[in-house]
């Protein structure tokens, strides 16, 4: 299908481009039910739509004679809801209109006002900028939009996530009635419909993602990981798939800065992309990935918005999203115009469900894996080093005498080995990952019960763990599974009973995961520290030994990790301050099975802590 009833001047800009057929939203907008009417489009990032709005206002803007009419003021308004999209933007039109010979001016924040001004005193027909640049201009009196007959609103769901809802106001309310809105959106919430309501007449609703909600072309991986090892499966990720860019999304600006770090530091070539960067600094990493000089951006959802980079492959969410539309942008870095791209969620496993809810409220399908290993980044690396060093390249004459030296004085196995180890050197290390991340898999809706039960289906062949603290220091299960989820890198469905006793605790493990609970107890424990993590948590093969009197040499005193102090938070004999989330009085019922404490009459209650 060719361009239908595109003018001369565009159609010609179209071939010169090399475009041969429409993209499905360009064909959408072309369509005669479209024609001069206000549209509101659904269309995935890198679909084609801004050539696709370009095409859409020539009716507005061109005559007769397919010339630009003349006026006083603007006649076309595009709002973009970032620097670098609306400069991209501004580029896609200038070579769309050049043939026409429309005159375009673009406001974006961080450049010179002052110029800008100069370009909007010289009348173009098309102005392209940010919503609080233009709103800038049009309270100064530099912006006119009394002759607007068309108004772009790219990516509008992003510029009202962002806050840009009153500067679209204002710069809509200063148009005319009878102009035509063109909302493009790649979600539509509620205030976008709300917008569309306010200033649209009759809009034609145009929806051109397709049932997969444009993602296509985008191929989603849930990784499953413990949550200390989040930062590794990340690298590994990035190692596994080598892609020519990749970008890491993190919340803040603080936790970009942190993984930036990390990644520079392990050898990856990368930038970083956040509120803390002057715009300067911005463009010069936008360039840097450009020219391949950087392969790796980090970036906050804010700070990537609206960049477009061609060789985007890999994005990676370090840290989830926090809703589906959130998701749809971050993973809309790539898959753009038909390519393909990977979207990796790092999940970690306590967070699974969350993640399960996000995915369906996004309309897309993951496939739940584990990270990548080490052993698989090796041999995703070999193959690759094979492909790069067998793939035919030309050769100079200077070329031919380095190879010949090196025949002098080394055999061909020698140089081939060298030249494999300059390769692999270059390369950062894959991370070691604890194995078998990620718990058993339970039955959808399943609760857990009681921290204190009897053994249930899971349990029959289980592990205890030995708690270095008890009922003196105020344990209690509100307190231990919490923590145990914490350091051991379980959920609570994997904690079976639990055993207080007076100095002691005991909890019950599945045996399939006990030595991995066991490593990761050994990794997470800081002898000394004051906090819970100076906790010593330990196998114990004997199974529960309350009732049997207080530990061997502690002679009934609470006792720290490996006999040093007691762990902050850890009560004293008489009333001393509580063990984070446990109930102000140690007098609570005592858990089934556990012991009076020795020395206790039967009756007798535990001494209280202090009143509050």
């Amino acid at each position: 299908m060719a361009f239908p009833d595109c003018p001369a001047p565009l159609a010609a800009a179209i071939s010169a481009r090399g475009y041969a057929e429409p993209t499905d939203v360009q064909a959408a907008v072309l369509s005669s039910e479209a024609h001069a009417r206000d549209l509101i489009v659904s269309a995935q990032t890198g679909s084609g739509k801004t050539v696709a709005f370009g095409l859409a206002m020539a009716t507005d803007l061109l005559g007769a004679d397919n010339r630009p009419h003349e006026a006083h003021a603007p006649l076309a308004l595009v709002v973009a809801p970032t620097r670098e999209l609306a400069l991209q933007v501004s580029r896609e039109l200038a070579w769309l209109y050049a043939h026409a010979g429309a005159r375009l001016a673009t406001c974006v924040g961080g450049m010179d006002a002052s110029r800008e001004r100069r370009m909007l005193a010289a009348r173009p027909q098309i102005v392209v900028g940010t919503p609080g640049r233009l709103r800038d201009h049009l309270e100064r009196g530099a912006l006119d939009l009394s002759a607007l007959k068309v108004a772009v609103l790219d990516e509008a769901d992003e510029m009202l996530d962002m806050g840009f809802r009153e500067d679209l106001e204002e710069l809509l309310d200063a148009t005319p009635e009878g102009r035509r809105t063109l909302l493009f959106s790649a979600t539509m919430p509620r205030p976008i419909v709300a917008l569309a309501k306010r200033y649209q007449r009759d809009a034609l609703r145009l929806e051109t993602r397709g049932a997969d909600r444009g993602h296509g072309d985008i191929a989603y991986q849930a990784i499953l990981v413990a949550p200390a090892d989040i930062e590794n499966a990340a690298v590994n990720l990035l190692r596994l798939h080598e892609a020519d860019t990749a970008i890491l999304f993190c919340a803040t600006r603080d936790n970009v800065r942190h993984l930036h770090a990390s990644l520079v530091e392990r050898g990856f070539a990368a930038v970083a992309l956040s509120g803390e960067h002057s715009q300067s600094e911005r463009n010069h990493a936008l360039q840097a990935l450009r020219d391949r000089r950087a392969r790796v951006c980090v970036a906050t959802d804010v700070a990537a918005r609206g960049i477009d980079l061609p060789t985007l492959t890999l994005v990676i969410h370090v840290e989830l999203p926090r809703d589906a539309e959130t998701l749809q942008h971050r993973s809309g870095r790539t898959g753009r115009a038909g390519k393909k791209g990977v979207a990796a969620l790092i999940v970690p496993y306590p967070r699974r469900r969350r993640v399960e809810l996000l995915l369906r409220d996004a309309g897309v399908q993951a496939e739940w894996r584990q990270p990548p290993t080490a052993e698989e980044v090796v041999v995703a690396d070999r193959a690759r080093l094979i492909e790069r060093l067998l793939a035919p390249i030309e050769t100079d004459s200077e070329d031919a005498a380095i190879a010949a030296q090196l025949l002098e004085q080394r055999s061909p196995e020698e140089i081939a080995a060298l030249l494999v180890h300059a390769h692999r050197a270059a390369l950062p290390r894959p991370e070691e990952l604890i194995p078998d991340t990620g718990p058993p898999q339970r039955e959808r809706g399943a609760r857990p019960e009681r921290a204190e039960r009897a053994p249930r289906e899971g349990f029959e062949d289980s592990v205890w763990f030995r708690i270095d603290a008890g009922r003196r220091h105020n344990a209690d299960p509100r307190w231990l599974l919490p923590l145990l989820c914490r350091r051991a890198h379980v959920t609570r469905g994997d904690i079976g009973a639990i055993r207080i006793g007076m100095h002691e605790s005991f909890v019950e493990i599945p045996r399939g995961i006990a030595d991995r609970v066991a490593d990761t107890l050994r990794r997470t424990l800081k002898p000394g520290a004051e906090d819970e993590s100076g906790l010593a948590i330990t196998p114990a093969p004997g199974g529960p030994t309350i009732g049997r009197g207080p530990p061997s040499g502690g002679g009934g005193k609470p006792r720290g990790p490996h006999g040093g102090p007691r762990p902050q938070g850890a009560s004293r004999p008489q009333g001393g301050p509580r063990a984070p989330g446990a109930p102000r009085s140690p007098g609570a019922p005592r858990p089934q099975g556990a012991s009076r404490g020795p020395g206790r009459p039967a009756g007798a209650r535990p001494p209280r802590g202090p009143k509050r």
